[in-house]
């Protein structure tokens, strides 16, 4: 109810008000079924806007960091995540990255809208970089089909860049493409081969939607090498 809310009533209307989206292909989310939306990442508002302009709820899975505030702020930051349908995700490896795999599978299991952003991390320079296998894992792992439509978000780096305390007004794009079958791969999770093969597959279709320059190599290389870039 407060995600219904806060959607149509709170965030959704100024979010149209403040960043005028104009937004392409929405149809081409199926109604129902497990889907994951596979999208570009130029800014931390990303995970804010894109729920707020389609029809499915949408689970994003966000960094842990956003859930382990101190005090009031910290409380307050929790309950707004996790309210918004965000589940955090543990980026530091091994068995706690396993454990956040198996939450975004238990979504899709569900027959729920999962959101995600195959690089990893938010682009620290506005291009395009390579595309991380996990997406693959949780495709070919599910125990049900998992469609992915890929997704490009348009000029959200020039609304809210890293580093900036608040977003300001202005227009951006969502561009949502065809959706993508990797059915035929169903169970072959345990090869390397098949797991970046359909990473790229996504990863060549976001860059076909998308203007922005494509690196192959990971924005986490880039974004450790410079702390200024993980503000």
């Amino acid at each position: 109810m407060f995600y219904w809310l806060l959607k149509h009533l709170v965030a959704g209307p100024v979010a149209r008000r403040l960043f005028r989206p104009v937004v392409e292909g929405a149809e081409n989310i199926p109604d129902e079924g497990a889907v994951i939306l596979a999208s570009n990442h130029l800014s931390v508002i990303d995970s804010f806007i894109l729920p707020l302009v389609i029809k499915r709820r949408v689970n994003f899975l966000a960094k842990s960091e956003y859930f382990t505030g101190k005090g009031v702020k910290g409380l307050l930051s929790r309950w707004f995540f996790t309210s918004t349908g965000m589940i955090p995700m543990d980026r530091s490896g091994g068995k706690a990255s396993e454990s956040s795999l198996r939450t975004g599978l238990e979504v899709l299991e569900r027959q729920g809208c999962l959101g995600i952003y195959p690089e990893g991390t938010r682009s620290p320079d506005a291009r395009l970089y390579r595309g991380r296998t996990g997406i693959a894992r949780m495709i070919l792992e599910a125990d049900t089909n998992v469609v992915v439509v890929p997704v490009v978000m348009v000029d959200t780096e020039k609304i809210m860049p890293i580093g900036a305390k608040r977003p300001k007004a202005g227009r951006i794009g969502i561009k949502l493409g065809e959706p993508l079958d990797f059915s035929r791969y169903r169970g072959m999770h345990s090869s390397r081969f098949i797991l970046r093969s359909v990473t790229d597959e996504i990863m060549t279709e976001i860059a076909g939607l998308s203007d922005q320059d494509y690196a192959d190599v990971y924005a986490s290389k880039l974004r450790n090498a410079s702390p200024a870039l993980t503000q």
